[in-house]
C-alpha cells in the first residue's frame, strides 16, 4: 500500500496523523483564492518534486496528480516485495482512477485574453481563434496540456513499473479509486492477471477547479477555522473542502502471493457498483442504488449485516450526502445500524476527489491491522438526520475483521468495496 495525502507522503505518517484526529486542512498556497468564496485546502505539504525529476527527466511536465500517483506506487511497490526480475509484466496490469490537476492557467489565461477581440455587431468581448492559435503556440506548452490528460498517469506508471498486463484507466468522479480497486479485484478473480496495480490519484487545487464547486454551492467556507471546516454528520456542516493525493494499492491472486511469501494486509472479498441514473449532483433522495452497492458488496462477500465491524463512510461533510448516506446505512444494516461504527476520514482529509476511495480503502486496512478505528473529527452538535455511531473525535481500540468502504460519486456513481482481515488458516 502506498499514500500521499494531507496528512503525509506515506502510508505510516498518514495514518499515524489519522488515529491522533489531526487535520490536514488549511488555507490555500497553490494560488491566490483571496477573491473566492472558499479559500482552503488539503494541500499535500513537504512533498519532493525534484526527487522524481532528479531520476526521470521525462516528467519535467507532468501533473501534480501523476507525481503524487508515482510516488504512492512505490511505496506500493517496494512493500510489496516486488521486484522486476521476480515478476511477470505481462501478467502484472494495473486498473486506476487518475484525475487531472487542471489545465496551466496562467499561459492559458493570458493567451485567452491576448485573443479577444470586438464583435463588429455589437461591441462585445469576443475571442479571435486566429489569434488564440498564435498566442497559445506563444505561451503555452502543449506537451504540459498532454501530461494534464488523465490517461498520462497510467501511462507513466506503466512505463516505470514495467506493468505490461492489462491496462484501464476510469474516472467516476468521487468513486473512482474504489471502482479501480472493485475491477482489478475482478480482473483477477477471472485469470486475467496475477499482480494489480489499483488505486488513484487527484489534485483539483487550481483555480477552476475551486471555482466550479464553489459554484455548485458544495464547498465549506469556514475559512477562519480551517482545520473545522470539515465536519462529517455534524449538525453545522455547510460543505466539503477539497483534498488532493494519491492512493495505491497491490491486488494479488492468493496462492501467486503465497509463493512469493508476501506480507497480506487482507483480502478483497466484495465489490458492488451501481449508477443511481438520477441527477448529477444529488444522490438518489431515497439512496436506492447506494444501498444496493452496499448489498452486492455484501453479498458477494457472503456477509450479513451483523458481520461488520467497522463502515468507512463517504461522509463528505455536505447537508445532503451525511443525511442521506445514513439513510442507506440504516436500509441496508437494518437492527445493527446503530451498533457498528461509522466513521469518515475525509474530516482530516478532506475529499480527494478521485483518490478519496484509495485511500480510504488503506484505511480500513490498517484498522484490521492495529486494532483501532479512526474517528470523525470536528464532531459537536449531533443532527437528529445523522444519529448513528460516528466515533465521534478520538480514535477507538476495537478489532476490526470485516469493513466496508463507500464512495458515491458525482453523477451518481455508487460503489462500495468489502474488506476482510487475512487469516492464513
Amino acid at each position: 500500500m502506498g499514500a500521499v495525502t494531507p496528512l503525509g507522503n506515506s502510508v505510516r505518517d498518514t495514518w499515524l496523523r489519522i488515529t491522533q484526529g489531526k487535520s490536514g486542512i488549511g488555507p490555500i498556497t497553490l494560488f491566490d483564492a483571496s477573491r473566492f468564496p472558499t479559500r482552503i485546502a488539503g494541500e499535500v505539504r513537504g512533498f519532493s518534486f525534484e526527487k522524481w525529476l532528479e531520476r526521470n527527466p521525462p516528467l519535467s511536465c507532468a501533473s501534480r496528480s501523476t507525481f503524487f500517483a508515482l510516488q504512492a506506487a512505490a511505496e506500493a511497490y517496494k512493500g510489496a516485495g516486488l521486484e522486476p526480475l521476480a515478476v511477470n509484466p505481462n501478467r502484472f496490469g494495473i486498473y486506476f482512477g487518475a484525475g487531472d490537476s487542471g489545465i496551466d492557467f496562467g499561459p492559458f489565461i493570458k493567451t485567452l485574453v491576448s485573443s479577444f477581440t470586438k464583435d463588429g455587431v455589437g461591441g462585445a468581448d469576443v475571442v479571435d481563434k486566429g489569434k488564440y492559435l498564435q498566442f497559445a503556440s506563444e505561451n503555452m506548452s502543449a506537451l504540459r496540456e498532454l501530461e494534464n490528460q488523465p490517461f498520462m498517469t497510467v501511462t507513466h506508471l506503466t512505463r516505470l513499473f514495467d506493468i505490461r498486463g492489462p491496462v484501464s484507466n476510469c474516472l467516476t468522479a468521487c468513486a473512482a479509486s474504489s471502482q479501480a480497486i472493485g475491477e482489478a479485484f475482478e480482473w483477477i478473480k477471472r485469470g486475467d492477471a496475477d499482480i494489480m496495480m489499483a488505486g488513484g490519484s487527484h489534485s483539483m487545487i487550481y483555480p477552476m477547479g475551486v471555482a466550479g464547486f464553489s459554484l455548485l454551492t458544495a464547498l465549506s467556507t469556514r475559512n477562519e477555522e480551517p482545520e473545522k471546516a470539515s465536519r462529517p454528520f455534524d449538525k453545522k456542516r455547510d460543505g466539503f473542502v477539497i483534498g488532493e493525493g494519491a492512493g495505491v494499492l497491490i491486488l494479488e491472486e492468493l496462492e501467486h502471493a503465497r509463493r512469493r511469501k508476501s506480507s497480506i494486509y487482507g483480502e478483497v472479498v466484495g465489490y458492488g457498483s451501481t449508477a443511481d441514473a438520477y441527477r448529477l449532483t444529488d444522490m438518489d433522495p431515497e439512496g436506492r442504488g447506494a444501498a444496493r452497492a452496499m448489498e452486492i458488496a455484501m453479498e458477494k462477500a457472503c456477509i450479513g449485516p451483523q458481520n461488520v465491524d467497522y463502515i468507512n463512510a463517504h461522509g463528505t461533510s455536505t447537508v445532503v450526502n451525511d443525511s442521506l448516506e445514513t439513510l442507506v446505512i440504516k436500509k441496508v444494516m437494518g437492527a445493527s445500524a446503530s451498533k457498528v461504527p461509522v466513521s469518515s476520514t475525509k474530516s482530516m482529509l478532506g475529499h480527494m476527489i478521485a483518490a478519496a476511495g484509495g485511500v480510504e480503502a488503506i484505511i480500513c486496512l490498517m484498522a484490521m491491522r492495529d486494532s483501532v478505528i479512526p474517528p470523525t473529527i470536528n464532531y459537536e452538535e449531533p443532527d437528529p438526520e445523522c444519529d448513528l455511531d460516528y466515533v465521534p473525535n478520538t480514535a477507538r481500540r476495537s478489532n476490526v475483521n470485516i469493513a466496508l468502504s463507500n464512495s458515491f460519486g458525482f453523477g451518481g456513481q455508487n460503489i462500495c468495496l468489502a474488506l476482510r482481515r487475512y487469516d492464513a488458516a
